[in-house]
């Protein structure tokens, strides 16, 4: 399938308790995403929540009787929780380990050390696309902006010029790399393989990155010129350590699971026989939960015993490391019950139904559709989940790289445009000293840029996947 038209796509069965026509359907969708939307943006009410009363009001707005419409969001909350919930939580400890190991400030201090001027801005965000990928967005700014301050301070660098390219790596990999919450969900919401998805992941993030990041900084260093604010640079988790790990483990450790997982890929692609030994091996070691497990256990030994860590230090990271992860979990969860309400009322199958007279990519639909929702509530997350739930539907019929490149596209779209909405964009502003209009021509510029050249890569892949 050279070409992916929406016109080609077979109708799925329509879902259990839609009674209402086309018409009710798509005012009960626009009901339910403009409460969530009101209530996250004007009362300030917490994701969570948000997405719980909107299922609600959906359900109610298409005619489902109010136990099916709380039946149907319970059941894709439990889902979603059951199948990304413990990857998510893997996912913190491994990146809590990193952290407080020391191990991120060894590979940044490493890399950093071997990079020249004119190399700098390409050293950051390689920094952040490896420290990256088991981290979550937050997480990662805390982490880098006192190396990024520190970095433009004593270098005479635009803050711009290093800020920006590792602004970049994160959000790339943020939106578009799984083991990340937004990816994971929307795989899961899919129906995607996590392996080929995470492997078309990383070579779309990669020139993306590269666009977004080291290009982009060149303009908004012209178009924003601030200095590190020094009140701002807090201390760096490894200075009250007397030793931290090597830089090769630490990187060895961080790419573990995505080596397991893109092994188990590869091997379904070449040998692909559900009876053969290796296979079975790779099909075990190389699932999510078991990667990322291992990826943990090693890390215990690879990152926290090389810090110095006991086992009462160790057992402490680990359980800081789930604290901030329950409202990621929550609004994760509440999004599969906003997505299965979605798809049980029938708004998945309406979707089908109106798209067979369309000329439009579904690659380019779904992305779409992440924009507008995310540029109405702020959350990549929310529109990563909430997307892939309207467009699964249409990846019925596609290949299983397709389907992967239809969730590469929702996340694409998810990034598109921070504004004044989104948390992300607060913590840059005041992380860099800047005004709202510097980050808008900064921060938000990239977001877009990352979004936009994203869905690109995505629609040249679809031409040779």
């Amino acid at each position: 399938m050279s070409t992916l038209s929406v016109e080609m796509l077979a109708a799925a069965p329509a879902g259990p308790i839609t009674s209402a026509g086309h018409a009710q359907l798509g005012i009960a969708v626009l009901a339910g995403i403009a409460v969530i939307v009101l209530l996250i943006t004007r009362f300030r009410l917490h994701a969570f929540l948000a997405l719980t009363l909107g299922s609600l009001v959906l359900g109610a707005a298409a005619g489902a009787p109010l136990d099916k419409a709380i039946a149907s969001f319970t059941t894709g909350l439990g889902s979603t929780v059951a199948g990304v919930g413990v990857l998510i939580a893997l996912g913190a400890i491994l990146g809590k380990l990193l952290a407080d190991s020391g191990g991120a400030d060894q590979i940044v201090d490493t890399i950093l050390a071997k990079a020249g001027g004119r190399a700098m801005p390409w050293a950051m965000v390689l920094i952040a696309g490896v420290i990256g990928l088991p981290l979550f967005f937050e997480v990662g700014i805390v982490l880098l902006i006192p190396v990024v301050l520190l970095v433009a301070k004593r270098g005479g660098h635009s803050l711009m010029r290093i800020g920006i390219p590792a602004l970049a790596g994160l959000s790339v990999m943020h939106g578009l790399v799984p083991p990340h919450p937004g990816p994971l969900a929307a795989i899961d919401a899919i129906g995607a393989n996590l392996g080929v998805t995470l492997a078309l992941g990383v070579l779309i993030a990669l020139p993306t990155a590269v666009i977004a990041g080291p290009l982009f900084s060149r303009v908004a260093a012209r178009w924003v010129d601030v200095a590190p604010p020094e009140k701002l640079v807090p201390q760096r988790p490894s200075e009250e350590l007397e030793r931290r790990p090597g830089f090769g483990v630490t990187v060895a450790t961080v790419l573990l699971p995505v080596v397991l997982m893109l092994a188990k890929a590869l091997v379904d692609v070449v040998v692909d026989d559900p009876k053969d030994h290796v296979q079975r091996v790779t099909d075990v070691i190389g699932s999510p939960l078991i990667a990322l497990l291992a990826a943990v256990l090693v890390g215990m030994f690879t990152l926290g015993r090389a810090a110095g860590f006991g086992r009462d230090r160790l057992a402490s990271t680990v359980e800081k490391s789930l604290v901030p992860i329950a409202g990621i979990l929550l609004i994760v969860g509440a999004g599969g019950g906003f997505k299965q309400t979605l798809i049980d009322v029938g708004v998945g199958q309406m979707i089908l139904d109106f798209s067979k007279s369309w000329s439009v990519s579904a690659l380019l639909l779904a992305w779409l559709i992440a924009v507008g929702i995310r540029l109405a509530t702020g959350s990549a997350t929310v529109a990563t989940i909430s997307a892939a739930g309207l467009v699964a539907p249409l990846a019925a019929d596609m290949s299983t790289a397709h389907a992967a490149l239809l969730v590469l596209s929702v996340g694409a779209g998810s990034l598109f445009f921070s504004h004044v909405n989104d948390a992300g964009f607060w913590m840059v502003k005041e992380y860099f000293g800047m005004d709202v209009g510097q980050t808008l021509k900064s921060w938000s510029v990239m977001e877009t840029i990352i979004s936009v050249v994203g869905l690109g890569f995505v629609m040249l892949l679809s031409l040779v996947v």
